[in-house]
């Protein structure tokens, strides 16, 4: 099908946004409870379990790029991208399920499971995170699309997060109730691949064109596109305060708030449930300021709001949750407006290049973004370690001192707050707004054309 120009009926805008579901659960649950798992259950070192998490996602950096190559080349009845969405999605649900399902208690065992399965969710998340700028090239309607994608996301997160910790709990804790845990994420992502695959049929998929010949060729094209650079520093950074403030949940809502039984559902219930709210606002915002400006007000009130969660020891529960509310309310806004960028750059590259690349652009973004996810559990766990955080393989969390709980208390907060905020500083060369895109297409680069 020919790339489009217009808007999306509202059958394929659902059906993308499905697809929600399995990268938020990927996304969520191993950087909340992972850590957790390994501390406080099967009894591994924090620093050690911060390398057992940390090494299997640093494999995505080398194959997200290599799973976008491939979709970029494939050719099928059912599209480029939409065959990797069943394949890659029903694979990751299986090896979920097996991360937690511990036959063995080795936390080597967790870290190649988990390999395997960051594996499986390139293959899915590379195509999805493409289809975008192939879906449309109307500038608006990309905003639209990630709108319905991150009000899904939203509540993938809110589903998987907050549900989680509970069905762990509601099955005695420990390894039970881990592996109770692990099928019921599976699930959702089982339900998120087949609605992402299906909802996506006749959907636009774009021209089929030209490929840069070989992979070097095609990074040195990615190096040329300086928005698309700068764009993604900023958002590896953020997701990697993000990812640093999600693998403290659940010590927070232990060590501070003093509720291990509810703590981290509440709190993923505060940061989630406003974001639903507030999606409209953001895109009101967008339209009136631009995407880039708004991209900045998210990350500005995320880090106060994350930095003012540092009083928490001094607040009453109540407030804690209401701040929260507010970092999820500026999450909302970053993940609306980056990834309405994205395929903004894709498609500037596309019309000023003449070439198919948006599974290499997006490989490399997501290989960028999954490493930033992993290095968030990397920095609270040596922040534990630092601060002489106590493992227990007894399923419940050991007792600790006011040092360890110090350092809980700043990875929760005062760490992710600065990360996110110090990351916009990538952002002062970003110059690509509905202008720009509109000359890129109006006036092709004549090298490349020539070319």
């Amino acid at each position: 099908m020919d790339h489009p120009s217009g808007s999306l009926p509202n059958r394929v805008r659902a059906g993308y946004a499905l697809g929600s579901l399995v990268t938020g659960a990927f996304g969520t649950v191993p950087g909340l409870l992972l850590l957790p798992y390994l501390t406080d259950t099967l009894g591994v070192a924090a620093g050690i379990a911060g390398l057992l998490v940390l090494a299997p996602k640093a494999w995505d950096v080398l194959i997200n790029p290599v799973a976008g190559r491939i979709s970029d080349r494939t050719r099928t009845s059912l599209g480029a991208r939409r065959p990797f969405l069943l394949g890659g999605g029903l694979a990751l649900a299986v090896l979920f399920a097996l991360i937690f399902a511990a036959p063995v208690r080795s936390g080597a065992y967790v870290a190649l499971v988990f390999l395997a399965a960051a594996t499986a969710f390139a293959f899915y998340q590379v195509p999805y995170v493409a289809m975008p700028a192939e879906m449309t090239d109307d500038y608006a309607e990309r905003t639209r699309l990630m709108t319905w994608r991150v009000a899904i996301l939203a509540v993938a997160i809110l589903v998987s997060g907050a549900i989680s910790p509970m069905v762990t709990k509601q099955f005695g804790d420990g390894v039970p109730g881990h592996r109770a845990m692990g099928v019921f994420v599976a699930v959702l992502i089982v339900i998120g691949t087949l609605g992402s695959f299906f909802g996506t049929r006749g959907a636009p998929t774009g021209k089929v064109l030209q490929s840069e010949p070989s992979f070097a060729a095609q990074l040195r094209v990615v190096r040329g596109n300086r928005p698309f650079r700068l764009l993604l520093i900023c958002f590896v950074v953020q997701a990697a305060g993000i990812a640093t403030m999600l693998a403290g949940v659940s010590y927070f809502a232990t060590q501070i708030l003093e509720s291990p039984d509810t703590g981290a559902t509440v709190l993923f219930a505060c940061f989630v449930g406003p974001a639903l709210l507030v999606m409209p606002v953001w895109t009101r915002v967008g339209r009136r300021v631009g995407k880039l400006r708004a991209y900045v007000l998210a990350s500005v009130l995320f880090a106060a709001a994350g930095a003012l969660l540092a009083l928490a020891p001094f607040l009453p529960a109540v407030v804690v949750y209401v701040i929260t509310g507010l970092v999820g309310a500026g999450y909302a806004g970053q993940q609306v407006f980056g990834l309405a960028m994205l395929p903004d750059c894709i498609a500037y590259d596309a019309d000023r290049t003449g070439r198919r690349q948006a599974g290499v652009f997006t490989g490399l973004w997501t290989a960028g973004e999954t490493f930033g996810l992993a290095l968030g559990p990397g920095v609270f766990a040596l922040l534990l370690y630092a601060f002489g955080y106590v493992s227990s393989s007894t399923g419940e969390a050991a007792l600790q001192t006011d040092t360890a709980k110090l350092g809980v208390l700043l990875g929760f907060t005062v760490v992710p707050a600065v990360v996110v905020v110090s990351a916009l500083i990538a952002l002062r060369g970003y110059d690509l707004d509905e202008g720009r895109l509109s000359a890129a297409v109006a006036e092709p680069d004549p090298a490349l054309e020539q070319g």
